[in-house]
């Protein structure tokens, strides 16, 4: 099999062509390895960004190799990796790594340019990921048979070396959500024997991120952390296990299953802005925590109900977060998109007005982002992921946030501290109860633009 290089771009390909071609006027060989390899493999159109391992050369001889073309940052150089600037390529020598102490950073790590293709390979992770290509040979060189469990769509663990580092089980996770793999029965089992071993909560949060950024098939890779033990660490996923719902409403099944359709669906409406999307992610992967406290067998009704989970699910969607990030950001906004995520519907229903939707808005931060994570709600109600190309109330909240301008941020006050003092009001605690009073007859709808909101003040506070 030979890979299209092109799909590097220009820039890129020249550098990885320039390299191996001076690398090998050294006498050493330079090979692609890791993601852009399993990448272009996997026909992949964008891939951006090169690892190349370096063999046969030492590394003060690589310095000067790569420094005579490009210029590159030392960051990483005591383990011989180089950073190509202004390319993502990084450029390394083979490393040795000793198990010394518990946990991701818990390594002795030197470089050995004499070390064999298959001995270098043994460190990574899964076998799709070590594979090397030859870019001037045009050839793969793949000890473990990447390719053959690449086309059979099959996640396997390289070597025993695996249970030496304990992230690897989060990023199995996330790559069985991205390339839709099914985990090899040894591979399940070497997991279950890995613990998370005081993981740094950066490294978590990465791995989750890549996983709600990037993920296609995502409740296989949420029953991948089910399947090795994992969810043991994140006792609010645990507690979806189990969970009944009423099956005139998801006959899909408990809320465990229906959170993983609700991120199939989440993918396939994916924007493609990682910030928003890796937040939209979590409110969806969030949206159900709170059915495991308030779900019960309504007698009267005769039906399982949940009454109040989402506000319920507030709790324990900032005790998940804080597991792994402290960034304000996700902690204030990704808990209101959990506990109002059922309102549109109920303002669909009511027939709520402008006001209401106004006050929506400004506790969700966003409508849009609201939408996304209903939409998602919806289609995974379903025995079988599917698309829901129509909803009324959905349509209709998006309509209606698009009339009133609030889709894509919250209602600001129009009427600021400095208007009342060009006014002639001195500045006092009584700036705060009259522009407190001033926006909620702007959410009412009482004025919208400054004249409107100054001919308001000055009706109720002349002098």
């Amino acid at each position: 099999m030979t890979l299209d290089l092109s799909v590097l771009g220009p820039d890129l390909l020249e550098a990885v062509r320039t390299i191996a071609d001076l690398v090998r006027k050294a006498g050493g060989r330079a090979l692609m390895v890791g993601g852009s390899v399993r990448d272009l493999a996997l026909g992949a159109s964008d891939v951006k960004d090169v690892d190349i391992e370096v063999f046969g050369v030492e590394a003060d001889d690589l310095k000067r190799i790569v420094g005579s073309r490009f210029a590159f940052d030392e960051c990483g150089v005591s383990f011989g990796v180089l950073k190509v600037k202004h390319l993502d390529m990084d450029v390394s020598l083979p490393r040795r790594e000793s198990k010394v102490a518990e946990g991701h950073r818990g390594f002795l790590i030197g470089s050995d340019p004499s070390m064999s293709v298959a001995e270098a390979a043994r460190r990574r992770d899964f076998t799709v990921n070590a594979m090397y290509y030859d870019p001037l040979a045009g050839k793969f060189e793949d000890p473990y048979n990447g390719l053959a469990d690449l086309k059979a769509k099959v996640l396997r663990h390289v070597s025993e070396r695996f249970r030496e580092d304990p992230l690897r089980v989060l990023r199995g996770m996330q790559f069985v959500a991205r390339f839709g793999l099914a985990s090899a029965p040894e591979t399940i089992e070497i997991c279950r024997g890995m613990t998370m071993e005081n993981l740094p909560p950066e490294r978590l949060f990465e791995e989750w991120a890549k996983f709600l950024a990037k993920g296609v098939a995502m409740s296989g890779g949420l029953n991948f952390l089910r399947d090795v033990g994992w969810v043991e660490y994140f006792p609010e996923l645990k507690a979806l296990i189990g969970c009944r719902q009423d099956p005139a409403w998801h006959p899909e099944g408990d809320v465990w299953t229906h959170t993983g359709l609700c991120l199939d669906a989440f993918a396939r409406h994916r924007t493609g802005d990682r910030a928003e999307d890796v937040l939209v992610g979590f409110a969806v992967l969030c949206h159900d925590f709170g059915k495991p406290a308030t779900t019960a067998f309504d007698p009267v009704k005769r039906r399982i109900r949940s009454l109040g989970h989402d506000v319920a699910g507030v709790k324990p969607t900032l005790s998940f977060l804080r597991r792994f990030t402290n960034e304000e950001r996700l902690l204030k906004e990704v808990p209101p998109l959990v506990k109002y995520h059922m309102q549109p519907y109920a303002m669909y229903r009511s027939h709520a007005g402008d006001s209401a939707i106004r006050r929506l808005a400004l506790k969700v931060g966003r409508i849009d982002r609201l939408l996304r994570v209903a939409q998602a709600d919806m289609e995974g109600c379903s025995p079988a992921p599917r698309r829901v190309e129509s909803a009324p109330e959905l349509e209709w909240l998006a309509r209606e946030a698009e009339r009133l301008r609030i889709a894509s941020e919250a209602p600001k006050p129009i009427l600021q501290g400095r208007h009342l003092i060009a006014l002639g009001y001195k500045p006092g605690v009584q700036f705060g109860k009259w522009l407190s009073e001033c926006f909620e007859a702007q959410l009412d709808g009482r004025f919208s633009d400054l004249d409107g909101a100054i001919a308001f003040f000055v009706a109720r506070h002349s002098r």
